[in-house]
């Protein structure tokens, strides 16, 4: 009886085998529409990660107040220091002059103690 079961096992799984070469598997072509945005998009974060501007991070405010006032600042401020970029942000009503992007304090400090040289006002600003 032991030896009959064992035949109709072998039996069975040879058919197994010689038959499951005949089963083919599925192909299937999968074609990805992309939108035409997504490559401006990346490369816009790329320059804002860039930039620092995505991040929480540090720096350094020069002044706050009227637009002429602003672009005196930033004018000085470029002929002195071009280590870290400077921007000129629009705050209702009035206008500040950044400069730098930091992604930590220590490195926010150090810059301030260089700018306030020239800059005696000038403080560290948090971003968010």
């Amino acid at each position: 009886m032991k030896l009959l079961a064992l035949r109709n096992l072998f039996i069975i799984s040879l058919l197994t085998l010689v038959f499951s070469e005949s089963i083919v598997a599925q192909s299937a072509t999968v074609t990805v529409h992309e939108d035409s945005k997504i490559t401006q998009l990346l490369q816009l974060k790329k320059e804002l990660e860039k930039d620092n501007k995505l991040s929480d991070g540090y720096t350094i405010q020069l002044y706050y107040g009227e637009l002429n006032t602003a672009n005196s600042t930033i004018k000085k401020y470029r002929n002195s220091y071009g280590a870290w970029p400077a921007s000129i942000e629009y705050e209702t009503p009035n206008y500040k002059v950044w400069a730098g992007n930091f992604s930590s304090r220590i490195e926010a400090d150090r810059a301030l103690i260089e700018v306030q040289k020239t800059f005696g006002s000038a403080f560290i600003l948090k971003r968010k």
